[in-house]
């Protein structure tokens, strides 16, 4: 089977040392369990947790999500000529609980992937 690409990985929040495992226990379909982080991957035994607290740097990448759909709506709206507050507080409300197990999951993906010191290894299995 061909190598996953970086990209490939990080889409299906796979592990980014040999992108096969799953860095989630659930699916992100399960909503009440859609926070639950496997500890380490069931193929390479890669720890995700990087360190004790890593992952509350992901708040960043998460806050940038949030401010760009707070962004993005109000220009949607400015566009539109919509001009109603209370619609617009609504609007960005519903829309980021929607998004919410996306962005927390992806923000995590993203952190790890990005800045968690991991490089790809091919061989990296405990097969």
């Amino acid at each position: 089977m061909p190598q996953k690409k970086a990209y490939q990985a990080i889409i299906e929040s796979k592990c980014p040392k040999c992108r096969k495992g799953d860095m989630f226990a659930y699916s992100i379909g399960i909503i009440s369990k859609f926070t639950r982080m496997n500890e380490y991957c069931n193929v390479c035994g890669l720890r995700f947790e990087v360190e004790p607290g890593f992952f509350i740097g992901a708040m960043y990448i998460s806050y940038a999500v949030t401010v760009s759909i707070l962004f993005i709506t109000g220009i949607f709206m400015w566009l539109f000529d919509i001009t109603d507050l209370l619609f617009f507080i609504t609007s960005v409300f519903v829309i980021i609980v929607t998004l919410l197990p996306f962005i927390f999951r992806y923000s995590r993906v993203l952190f790890l992937h990005l800045f968690g010191g991991i490089k790809y290894d091919s061989k990296s299995t405990n097969e």
